[in-house]
């Protein structure tokens, strides 16, 4: 893959660099008229999409930071994007092209004011792996492998202006009104800050690696911090295969379900009891070691999760609540899904819909386990998704529903459940956390 002497860091560079892709798109479609001609209409769209997502993501990798990390999203939402989208930005979670080695030398002359083999006993001067918002490379020092993890120049200072010219794609594609939207993308904005500080990360990374030390068949790296700075993040190298990888493998079903076991009690870990919980659970953060132990190797996204969202957000996960017409429409108010100002039409529409989606998600925690690999289940998602994205009734209605903090935890349920269902585990112990828990 061709490395990148120059990443584009002007609001205008940058701009113009997504409207060549716009153009292409509009080529595209052209073709697509000519191709309904010759050819029937599902095998024409598929060439549209395909065609479509290959220009679109061609023009995000060359941007890289919160343009590409945008699209790395998208790639987890199975039931929303059309599968070509959905295949050609999932390889944003580790195949874009690197930065050069003259880039990279300058990063680090930057910060410790010295190249990289001056620090390091070895350095790779080619990056194993690169992502949205950094690379990474591997060194030697005292005998230890190291990954080393370089951020790309210029992402933290095009956030707001990449998000400016997301926001009317992702606007029309999630039906955002643009009346009270202000919370949602300034919530998003401020996730991709704290991303981009990795003297934040380093310290999220040592927090979350100490607290979650005991949790059995999961590991960490080790962090540096005296190797490490705002854009240069230093640990432990990790030996394993990319979780996407081991998911396509023949493995045993115990095998499956020991690693299934393993991600859920991290997760229901963090989320209960440490109230903060790594919020990008997408493949490309995650490693399977050689003994199938799973490697948590990158805690850039962190959602921290208040009290008073907390509370009423895993009472409404309790098939008892949900059930009672009462307690229901008093938590969809105090998680700001309806409001006072809602019309009998949209409460009574927003309350049937809220239910339908939580007792669906909610389902695997009114059990004692759950089984991941139930097809039956995912096509539900999938088919409630579809059903609501035709529903006419939406149209002119406020659809901007929920606390700001419903991002994050969603995308990570999201992620967490596409991640068990590629494992296909089976009989996975809800509450199996509980026996983790370490009195204080």
């Amino acid at each position: 893959m061709k490395t990148l002497n120059k990443i584009p860091t002007g609001k205008i560079e940058r701009t113009s660099s997504l409207l060549k892709a716009g153009a292409k798109v509009g080529v595209n479609y052209l073709k697509y008229y000519g191709n309904k001609i010759t050819k029937d209409e599902e095998e024409a769209r598929k060439i549209l999409h395909e065609d479509n997502a290959a220009d679109i993501y061609d023009s995000l990798k060359e941007l890289k930071g919160s343009a590409l990390k945008v699209a790395q999203m998208l790639s987890m939402e199975k039931n929303i994007l059309p599968v070509e989208y959905v295949e050609k930005f999932s390889l944003s979670q580790f195949s874009v092209p690197p930065l050069s080695g003259a880039l990279v030398k300058k990063t680090f002359r930057k910060y410790f004011g010295k190249n990289p083999e001056d620090i390091f006993d070895e350095f790779s001067a080619e990056s194993v792996n690169a992502a949205s918002i950094g690379q990474v490379h591997t060194a030697k020092k005292d005998g230890k492998k190291l990954a080393v993890k370089i951020q790309y120049p210029g992402v933290r200072e095009s956030i707001s202006s990449d998000l400016k010219m997301v926001k009317p794609i992702a606007m029309k594609m999630f039906n955002i009104k643009q009346e009270g939207s202000e919370s949602y993308f300034q919530e998003v904005e401020d996730k991709l800050f704290e991303e981009t500080d990795y003297n934040l990360e380093l310290k999220r990374s040592q927090h979350f690696a100490e607290e979650c030390s005991h949790l059995p068949n999961v590991k960490f790296p080790h962090y540096y911090p005296e190797y490490s700075s705002e854009k240069i993040i230093t640990m432990d190298w990790m030996s394993g295969i990319h979780f996407s990888e081991f998911t396509k493998k023949q493995n045993s079903q115990d095998d499956l379900n020991k690693i299934g076991q393993t991600l859920w009690d991290f997760y229901m870990y963090q989320m209960h009891i440490l109230k903060k919980v790594h919020a990008d659970p997408h493949p490309g953060n995650f490693l399977i070691s050689e003994n199938n132990e799973l490697l948590v190797i990158d805690f850039g996204c962190i959602k921290e999760i208040p009290e008073d969202f907390y509370i009423p957000y895993f009472e409404l996960a309790k098939e008892e609540n949900l059930k009672n017409p009462e307690i229901f429409r008093e938590k969809l108010f105090t998680l700001e899904i309806l409001r006072a100002e809602d019309s009998e039409k949209e409460k009574e529409f927003f309350a049937k819909l809220f239910y339908e989606l939580l007792e669906l998600f909610t389902r695997p925690f009114n059990q004692e386990k759950f089984d991941f690999s139930d097809e039956s289940f995912f096509q539900e998602i999938a088919d409630l998704g579809q059903k609501y994205a035709k529903v006419s009734d939406m149209k002119g209605m406020n659809t901007n529903r929920g606390s700001r903090h419903f991002i994050y935890l969603n995308r990570t349920f999201f992620g967490l459940y596409n991640m068990m269902h590629d494992l296909k585990a089976k009989d996975v112990a809800i509450n199996h956390f509980k026996n983790f828990i370490i009195s204080k």
